[in-house]
């Protein structure tokens, strides 16, 4: 497959078909989306970090495939460029593969996201999905008639396509200008290579037999990988429930803390320089010196004995804390 990199610099006129909302949106020929599929190599078994030079082939992902030129006229960005580095999945229920487009020259500018869920999907699942967003109070969704239907806001859409959920997400626009791009994934979806259950990195299987006694049931799926700095992210997925583990870099760890510290509901644990299990919801938060948080987030947010997150902290915590 040929790739193309489009890079136009200006904004350009966004002008064409009217989608939610009655707002304008670009009216540009069909082209097509597939779902992201991570670069790392899938394996009934953990596969190895790779620790050799990266190659030059990038993955087929939905980013790969969708027209980029449509992208940068529809959000009216002045670049749009391929971000061939595997990132890690967006944890939650459900939990998203995804690939992102970057929309700026900057390395840390506003970018693209576009998501498929790694487990299977179908109507009910896209009803709890707009059930469990409308919980957040976020801004209001709106029904959207994309893929099989699905709701979206200014910042992205999510929809049924073949037994899988899509979501692309973004920078503020307008439902409309989501909606084109939401169609864009629709058109490029066909024959993307489906992303293998298991990708697992060997350090993470270390805490696999305490993730399975927090989840109640084994991983159906795994999703590990690393952030662009380096630290590593495990997952464990299941249709009822998510864990995972993974860094946040930030010069105020000690004073993000203090909430914890002094939440009714905070047990403390002898991990790192300070370490709190959350009784009402699970979430474990490590910190190892001023600038880095380790959490341990299982989802649905819910009651879990701490001992069992406990276990699972212990488990995990020499791989953020060495």
């Amino acid at each position: 497959m040929r790739i193309r990199l489009v890079l136009i610099v200006g904004l350009l006129v966004v002008a064409g078909c009217s989608g939610p909302g009655q707002e304008d949106a670009p009216n540009v020929p069909p082209l097509v989306s597939v779902s992201t599929a991570p670069t790392e190599t899938p394996s009934e078994t953990p596969s190895e970090t790779p620790s050799g030079p990266a190659t030059s082939k990038v993955a087929d992902t939905l980013c790969v495939r969708m027209d980029q030129s449509l992208v940068q006229s529809t959000l009216a960005v002045p670049v749009v460029q391929i971000q061939p580095k595997a990132i890690p999945a967006e944890f939650g229920l459900p939990t998203y593969d995804v690939c992102q487009l970057g929309l700026s020259t900057s390395p840390n500018g506003p970018v693209l996201r576009v998501g498929t869920s790694v487990l299977p999907a179908t109507k009910a699942t896209l009803a709890a999905a707009q059930k469990a967003y409308a919980a957040t109070k976020g801004e209001k969704a709106k029904p959207v008639v994309v893929g099989e239907g699905g709701y979206g806001t200014s910042t992205f859409v999510v929809f049924l396509l073949d037994g899988r959920l899509y979501k692309v997400s973004g920078p503020p626009a307008t439902l409309a200008k989501y909606v084109v791009l939401g169609q864009e994934v629709v058109r490029q979806a066909p024959g993307l290579p489906e992303a293998q259950p298991l990708i697992a990195r060997p350090d993470c299987e270390r805490g696999s037999a305490a993730a399975e006694k927090v989840m109640g049931a084994p991983a159906m799926v795994r999703r590990d990988g690393q952030t662009a700095l380096g630290d590593l992210v495990c997952g464990w997925v299941n249709p009822t429930s998510v864990l995972s583990t993974s860094v946040r870099r930030t010069p105020n760890a000690e004073a993000l803390m203090a909430p914890m510290r002094k939440a009714a509901t905070s047990q403390p644990i002898p991990l790192g320089d300070e370490a709190y299990v959350d009784t009402a919801t699970g979430r474990t938060t490590i910190r190892v010196g001023d600038d880095k948080l380790v959490d341990l987030v299982p989802l649905p947010a819910r009651p879990i004995d701490p001992d069992l997150m406990t276990t699972f902290a212990l488990a995990m915590s020499p791989l953020y804390t060495r």
